[in-house]
C-alpha cells in the first residue's frame, strides 16, 4: 500500500477543513498567550493563580471536547449517509448532556473554589488569585460548553469557517477587555486577575451568541430549530452512548490527567508553574495544525465510511499517520526556533527562565510522537468508531504509566525539569506504537446504526 493517497480531492478537502480549525486553534493560543503576558507583568503569583484555575476549567473544556467529538463521530457518519434526522438527534442529545456537565462543574466551582485550588498548590497567594479568577468565570461553563460542542458538529457538516469567524472576533474582544479590566483603563477599576476572567467572560458571551445563533437561525443543511430541542431521541440514545460515552470518558480522563500533571508541577513550586505556563502556550502554538488535521481526519474518515468505502478509509488512515509524523517534526522545529524569543517576553526570574528552556527542549522531543498519535487517536481511529479501544489506551497509559512515574520524578526523585516532563508524557510514546499497530489491523472500523424511522 502506498503511504500517501494519490487523490487531489482528498488533500483539498483536508485543507478546507484543517486550515480553519488550525487558525481557530492559533487564535485560542494567542488569547492564552496574551492573558499570560498581561498577568505575567503583575508577577508570577497572579499569573500562576489564573493558570492553575484554568487547569480546572480545562478539565471541563476537555469534557466538552469529548461530548462534541463523540457527537461528531456520529454526525460526520450520518452526514455521509445523508441521514439528517439522525444527525439532528445526535446534536440534541449532545446539547442536553453539555447542559448537565456544565451545571455539575459550575456547582463544584461555586461551592468549593479553595478546595479546588488547594489540590493544585499550597501557596496561599496563588490560591487566592485562583479563587478570584474562578468567581467571575462560573457562567463560562455554560457559554463555553454550548459554543465549543456546537462548533465541533458544525465542522462535521462542512461549516468549519463559522467557528473560525467567531474566534477571530472573540480574540479582539478578549484582548481589549483584558487590557481594560486588568490594568483599569478607560475609567474602569483595576481588577488584575479578576479583570482577566471578566475579559474572557465577555468574549465567551459573544462566542455563544454567534455560534448558537448560527446553528438555530442560519444553518441551512441541518435546519435545526429551537423547538427540536424537545424532540424524542430515545431511539438513538443507545447508539450515542455506545459511541460517544467512551470518547467522553477518554477525554475527561485525559483532562484530569493533564490536571494531575499540573498538580505535580504546582507542588514543585510557583517557578515551575510559571515555566510550564509559558511552555504550554508554545506547545499549543506548535501543535495548532496537529489539532486541525486531527479533527479533519475524524470528519473525513466518518464521511468516507458513511459512504460505505472501507478500503478508501484504510488508505486515508495510513496517509494521516504519515502526515502526523511530518507535522510533528515541523512542530519540533518551531519550538526550538521560538524558544528564546517567547521566554524573553515574560517578566520572570532567571531560575524560571532556565526551567522554561529545559521544558521547551522536552516538549520539542515529545511533540513528534504526540502529533502522530493524536491524529490517530483523536482523528482516524475515533472517526472509525473505535472509541472503546481508545478509551482503554488513554486509561492504561496515562494513569498507570505517565502520572505515577511523573509524580515520582518530580516529587520523590527531584529530577531536572527536562526528565520530569518526559516522565509525565510517557503515554505519548507508547500510544504512538500502539495505535499504528491498531491502524494496520483494520479492526478500528466499526459499524454505526442510524436512528429508527
Amino acid at each position: 500500500m502506498n503511504v500517501f493517497v494519490k487523490d487531489k480531492s482528498f488533500y483539498k478537502k483536508l485543507l478546507v477543513l484543517a486550515v480553519p480549525i488550525a487558525l481557530q486553534q492559533l487564535i485560542t493560543v494567542g488569547v492564552n498567550m496574551m492573558d499570560n503576558i498581561m498577568l505575567g507583568s503583575l508577577g508570577e503569583i497572579k499569573m500562576s493563580g489564573a493558570t492553575l484555575a484554568n487547569q480546572f476549567i480545562s478539565i471541563f473544556q476537555t469534557c466538552c471536547m469529548g461530548l462534541g467529538m463523540g457527537a461528531s463521530v456520529l454526525t460526520s457518519r450520518y452526514w455521509g449517509m445523508k441521514n439528517i434526522e439522525s444527525l439532528k438527534k445526535s446534536i440534541v442529545i449532545m446539547l442536553r448532556m453539555t447542559a448537565i456537565v456544565a451545571t455539575f462543574f459550575a456547582l463544584i466551582t461555586l461551592c468549593m473554589p479553595r478546595t479546588i485550588m488547594t489540590l493544585f498548590t499550597s501557596e496561599n497567594g496563588v490560591i487566592q488569585s485562583g479563587i478570584d479568577y474562578f468567581m467571575i468565570s462560573i457562567p463560562c461553563y455554560y457559554l463555553l460548553g454550548f459554543s465549543l460542542t456546537t462548533s465541533l458538529v458544525l465542522r462535521s457538516v462542512g461549516k468549519a469557517n463559522i467557528p473560525l469567524i467567531s474566534s477571530i472576533f472573540a480574540f479582539f474582544i478578549n484582548v481589549f477587555f483584558n487590557w481594560v479590566f486588568i490594568y483599569g483603563k478607560l475609567g474602569m477599576p483595576r481588577l488584575e486577575v479578576r479583570g482577566a476572567a471578566l475579559g474572557t467572560l465577555i468574549a465567551r458571551v459573544f462566542e455563544f451568541v454567534f455560534i448558537i445563533g448560527f446553528l438555530f437561525f442560519r444553518e441551512k443543511n441541518v435546519q435545526l430549530k429551537i423547538k427540536d430541542l424537545g424532540m424524542n431521541c430515545k431511539d438513538l440514545m443507545g447508539e450515542y452512548i455506545r459511541i460517544a460515552s467512551p470518547v467522553l470518558v477518554s477525554d475527561a480522563l485525559l483532562g484530569i490527567g493533564n490536571s494531575a500533571v499540573a498538580v505535580v508541577m504546582g507542588h514543585i513550586g510557583a517557578a515551575f508553574v510559571a515555566a510550564n505556563a509559558i511552555t504550554t502556550v508554545v506547545q499549543q502554538l506548535s501543535t495548532v495544525f496537529i489539532q486541525g488535521v486531527s479533527q479533519s481526519s475524524c470528519i473525513i474518515t466518518g464521511n468516507t465510511l458513511g459512504e460505505g468505502d472501507v478500503e478508501k478509509a484504510q488508505r486515508q488512515g495510513v496517509t494521516f499517520a504519515a502526515l502526523g509524523c511530518i507535522i510533528g517534526l515541523i512542530g519540533c522545529g518551531i519550538i526550538l526556533l521560538l524558544c528564546d524569543t517567547i521566554i524573553g517576553l515574560y517578566n520572570i526570574t532567571p531560575e524560571t527562565k532556565a526551567l522554561a528552556r529545559e521544558l521547551m527542549n522536552a516538549i520539542a522531543f515529545v511533540v513528534v510522537f504526540q502529533s502522530t498519535n493524536t491524529i490517530l487517536t483523536k482523528g482516524v481511529l475515533r472517526g472509525g468508531g473505535d472509541t472503546k479501544f481508545l478509551m482503554l489506551a488513554d486509561i492504561i497509559f496515562l494513569w498507570i504509566v505517565s502520572v505515577p512515574v511523573g509524580a515520582l520524578a518530580g516529587l520523590v526523585w527531584h529530577l531536572p525539569g527536562f526528565w520530569i516532563f518526559i516522565s509525565l508524557k510517557l503515554d505519548q510514546f507508547i500510544k504512538t506504537v500502539w495505535c499504528i499497530f491498531r491502524l494496520r489491523s483494520k479492526k478500528w472500523i466499526k459499524k454505526i446504526q442510524p436512528a429508527k424511522e
